[in-house]
């Protein structure tokens, strides 16, 4: 039987009450960026000799927003602007009066944010509700990412162009985006918001064209300038993504590998847009491989399960879109929509755009299918992301999501906002509930969660105060749940403090109070939190801190204080180093819970010997000793060592190499990979894993000794066909 019709009354009350509530802040009405309109486009090699340059206009005046607000910055910047009908262009001249210092490195996509870049910030509506951000580093290496609902996504791959040169006054980059390529409003004429930046790592500066104001801290989205176009073509979107794939596993078998056969497949994935703003992906068997395996992590003495961030390419455009309001890292509800959740679909769908101005739609329908044994063949999500736009970037919106296995399904629904209430302050909530079926004779049950969160930014202070409740039979099975059954309030409190220093450019004192009542025991746990931020030239971050807490877990209270410190530097610019270190109480998590303490840290060293060689060796260790009689139950360590040549912008060859010394295993992966642009990739993989095991009387034994227990090679090639 399909679930009953859910029925919150009171969350669709709240869900439209506050789109009343909206109050527009003052904003400074600045007058448009109109681009010159070329008939020859430059040619994207960054030297700034083409004629488009010389007629087009120029912005420069950057002022920092890091450390500090309003200063001019250091290096002057010029940024020229220009497009004709089917791209938009732009060049950076950044001078630098120390070239030699310049950081820069030919690496692969979305890897350079350590690197001096210039940012495009491209809010492509105009409507203060998401944006473009497309990073170039001075060698013309890309990273891009989307921002929407205060989070910043890496995982967007946009195909545009880019080239830049080192000088021996500085840099240029030049920069093309064809309009095909962004979504963008189809009136006349065409609108866009942009904000120009530019970053220098040695001297931890950031800066940007126009002005960030200090009142309104780091919001970019109601910040931008507008820039004003007219007479370009517009585009039917057609786009085809087929690709071939083939595997072969190896596995052992009476302490031998044995090979297994290979397998190859075929998959299309289209785009096809519905409208000018409304898009329509699918996909029919879907190439859903991760090239590169995810990195180790301590997955021992564990409340909940860890979470592995998306990679899968079907999964990643639009995912910005299902950011939850009042909800930050941390919070037990990690992600009302949490792709990973599916774990071998055959086939998908989603759409992804704007229905009207104000209001945008995006959803996923995808077909999983389930391990041999289980009840059903299939499991079927289904989920829906609806929000309208208010004033600056104030919306309302609306959630949900389905999984259908047979009879048993769980099902998510609800609404959220965020209002803001100042240029310095916004409010934002959310409300949920959930139904989830076992099947069969197994009762519904029914839970809800919601949220409250007051959040504050100036140059000169960051506040946050907020409120969760998830009732104790809150489900979902499409998202992110650490834990349900709990009261939660939170606050920060952090005053920004700007010493008259070279060395110590910002100190964050920062203080932290969460109070949690647990509903299942009726417990109180508790955290008193401080620590102080120092930031230093050469992106450098020196962080300690020391916390009381308690946790309630099967209905006892332990205590989980602790001390710790975190840093990360650029040392030179072929040296980064970075360090976090904690030692405190700890729970062993096991049906009859008890007491211990012990460490963790965390370590890692990049040394890149020229600009394209990368050579990266990080460290995770875990321990924990018994408070009843002080014996070292276990450690827990992982060493993971990547190296990565950069042969050119387009091709890199990598290998990674990761112990894991409780577990007792090695593993090898080498990847040699081809992008022309995101789409159009080949990959060819091989990787192996071997365990301290051996062979002997008919049974697997431990051993001193690694013995090679699977092996792996792939291979996959795909084309992206644009109209």
């Amino acid at each position: 039987m399909p679930p009953k019709v859910i029925k919150p009354l009171a969350l669709i009350g709240l869900f439209f009450l506050t789109g009343f509530l909206a109050l527009s802040s003052a904003v400074e009405q600045r007058t448009p960026l109109k681009p010159y309109k070329t008939d020859i486009p430059p040619v994207i090699d960054g030297v700034l000799d083409d004629a488009v340059w010389k007629q087009a206009p120029q912005e420069t005046g950057f002022k920092t927003y890091s450390p500090d607000y309003g200063k001019d910055t250091r290096e002057a910047t010029i940024v020229y602007y220009a497009y004709d009908r089917e791209n938009l262009y732009f060049a950076y001249r950044c001078f630098d009066s120390e070239p030699a210092k310049i950081k820069a490195s030919i690496a692969a996509r979305d890897t350079i944010k350590r690197d001096d870049w210039v940012c495009l910030n491209l809010d492509t509506f105009n409507d203060q509700q998401s944006l473009y951000a497309l990073y170039v580093n001075p060698l013309g290496i890309q990273a891009d990412s989307k921002f929407e609902g205060n989070q910043e996504d890496f995982t967007v791959d946009v195909v545009w162009y880019s080239a830049g040169k080192i000088g021996p006054d500085g840099y240029t980059v030049e920069i093309r985006i064809p309009f095909k390529s962004i979504r963008y409003g189809r009136r006349e004429p065409v609108a866009m918001g942009i904000i120009f930046e530019r970053f220098i790592s040695r001297l931890s500066e950031s800066g940007t064209m126009p002005p960030l104001d200090p009142l309104q801290g780091m919001n970019f989205l109601t910040q931008g300038r507008t820039l004003l176009f007219t007479d370009i073509k517009h585009y039917t979107l057609l786009e085809a993504l087929p690709a071939v794939t083939y595997g072969r596993k190896s596995d052992i078998d009476a302490g031998e590998l044995k090979a297994g056969q290979g397998e190859t497949g075929l998959s299309l994935t289209a785009k096809y847009g519905l409208t000018s703003q409304l898009i329509l992906d699918a996909t029919v068997n879907p190439d859903f491989s991760q090239v590169e395996a995810d990195a180790g992590q301590v997955d021992f003495n564990q409340r909940y399960a860890l979470y592995y961030p998306e990679k899968r390419p079907f999964f990643l455009e639009g995912r910005e879109k299902y950011t939850l309001a009042a909800n930050q890292a941390g919070d037990p509800l990690g992600a009302v929509v949490h792709t990973r959740m599916i774990v071998d679909p055959l086939l998908g769908f989603k759409i992804d755009g704007k229905l009207a101005p104000r209001d945008t739609l995006a959803s996923i329908y995808a077909m999983d299918a389930l391990p041999a044994g289980a009840a059903s063949e299939y499991a079927h999500f289904t989920i829906v992301r609806y929000k309208h736009a208010l004033t600056e970037d104030s919306y309302i919106g609306g959630f949900w999501t389905g999984r259908f296995e047979g009879p048993r399904y769980n099902v998510v629904a609800g609404g959220d906002g965020q209002i803001r209430i100042s240029p310095s302050s916004y409010f934002g909530y959310h409300a949920l509930v959930s139904q989830t079926s076992l099947g069969g004779a197994a009762a519904e049950t029914e839970g809800h969660a919601a949220g409250l969160e007051y959040f504050y930014n100036t140059r000169d202070w960051i506040f946050d105060v907020a409120v969760q409740d998830l009732s104790k039979d809150f489900e979902t099975e499409a998202g992110y749940l650490t834990r349900n059954g709990l009261t939660r309030f939170k606050a920060g409190l952090a005053p920004l403090i700007y010493p008259k220093s070279k060395t110590i450019l910002r100190i964050d004192p920062m203080v932290h109070v969460i109070q949690v009542r647990d509903k299942f025991s009726g417990l109180w746990e508790t955290t008193e939190q401080f620590d102080l931020r120092l930031m230093l030239p050469r992106a450098t971050q020196l962080a300690v801190g020391a916390r009381y807490a308690t946790e309630v877990f099967l209905d006892k209270r332990f205590d989980r204080s602790n001390v710790k410190m975190t840093g990360s530097s650029q040392v030179s610019k072929r040296l980064l180093l970075s360090l976090g270190y904690s030692y405190g109480q700890k729970i062993r998590y096991v049906d009859e819970p008890y007491q211990g303490r012990g460490n963790d840290a965390s370590a890692s060293v990049t040394f890149l010997p020229s600009e394209n060689l990368n050579f990266s060796l990080s460290l995770a260790y875990s321990d924990f000793t018994r408070a009843e009689d002080a014996v070292k139950e276990y450690d827990y360590t992982i060493i993971r060592s990547l190296n990565t040549y950069q042969i050119n912008k387009y091709l890199f060859i990598r290998a990674i190499i990761e112990h894991n010394s409780f577990r007792k295993r090695l593993m090898t992966d080498f990847l040699a990979s081809f992008t022309y642009i995101p789409g159009t990739v080949i990959h060819v993989g091989y990787g192996s894993l071997y365990e301290k095991l051996e062979w002997r009387d008919e049974a697997y034994l431990p051993s001193d000794r690694f013995l090679e227990s699977k092996r792996g090679f792939f291979f996959k090639a795909s084309y992206l066909w644009r109209l």
